[in-house]
């Protein structure tokens, strides 16, 4: 266990040293530059503290992005003149409240695409026509901008009255149903001439071997192609969050982190979304493995 754990915290604890090099480097202009107004100069150990420690800084210290995501997750109530200012982790003010919202929109868009994936392969697969004309198209797909896709969607959309959830929705099946396309083709084609020629000898039908044997098959490769198509349907959530404005979602944190230079908002937003792509994607694994153990893979 120790022999696995160690590789992986030695790179930690590196990408963290130079991560805290750089916020030291590229935060240091501003510190000398305050402290030369105040008319005084700051030692090297004080220069440090000072560039680990702004409350904007260009590049956040781990430390205070960890701040950050613990305070914006954990919201707690605040009692003013008006009352009780927001309602804890539920609160518009916690990412907790932002990620559901994001959620939600990157698991019906993943449903959608897996779907859509699934469907267009066995297509492909079985007939050729489908093969020349649509895998091309399915391929071409991929090569049109997202940042530039996504506004036209939301508009479209809008124009015809759906807003909210379902256009975000759309996005992420955009971008999740490649991924299990290729995926499931692969997967599908996957089996050899002489295991086809065995179930002929057994007069097998088109259906039976494609239940038989094409199908599972193809599971290795679909649940790989899983873990891809849902960590792409989180970012087509969050983009489908920026042209719109929105008020929810860990996109409108980005957004309007951005907007008034809230850098530790925008750092704890993203390491927000990639806890949430993690735990996606070994959610997925975690069926993976049950799954093909119990068909018998891996053994």
């Amino acid at each position: 266990m120790m022999a696995r754990v160690l590789p992986v915290l030695a790179v930690v604890g590196v990408l963290v040293a130079i991560w805290y090099a750089a916020a030291v480097s590229m935060n240091a202009p501003w510190s000398r530059d305050q402290a030369q107004r105040a008319g005084t100069e700051l030692s090297r150990a004080e220069l440090v503290t000072d560039t680990l420690s702004q409350r904007r800084p260009r590049l956040p210290a781990p430390h205070q992005v960890a701040q950050e995501l613990w305070n914006s997750t954990w919201v707690e109530e605040v009692h003013g003149r008006r009352g009780i200012v927001n309602t804890g982790t539920l609160s518009n003010r916690s990412l907790i409240y932002h990620g559901w919202i994001t959620l939600s929109a990157t698991l019906l868009g993943f449903a959608f695409g897996t779907g859509l994936g699934i469907v267009i392969a066995v297509a492909i697969v079985h007939s050729r026509a489908m093969d020349l004309s649509v895998m091309p198209w399915v391929i071409a797909s991929q090569t049109i901008p997202i940042l530039a896709l996504a506004p036209m969607i939301i508009v479209v959309m809008a124009a015809v009255g759906l807003t909210g959830l379902v256009p975000k929705a759309i996005i992420s099946t955009y971008l999740s149903f490649f991924p299990v396309t290729v995926g499931m083709v692969a997967g599908l084609r996957s089996p050899g001439a002489m295991q086809f020629d065995l179930l002929r000898t057994y007069s097998a039908s088109g259906l039976q071997a494609f239940v038989m044997l094409r199908l599972p098959a193809s599971m290795p490769y679909l649940f790989a192609s899983l873990k891809v198509a849902i960590a792409a349907a989180l970012i087509g959530a969050i983009v489908g969050e920026l042209p719109t404005g929105a008020v929810a979602g860990l996109g409108a944190r980005l957004l309007a982190g951005s907007y008034f230079g809230q850098t530790l908002q925008i750092w704890s937003a993203l390491f927000a979304a990639a806890i949430l792509a993690a735990a996606m994607i070994g959610l997925v694994g975690l069926v993976q493995r049950v799954v093909l153990a119990r068909m018998g893979f891996g053994r």
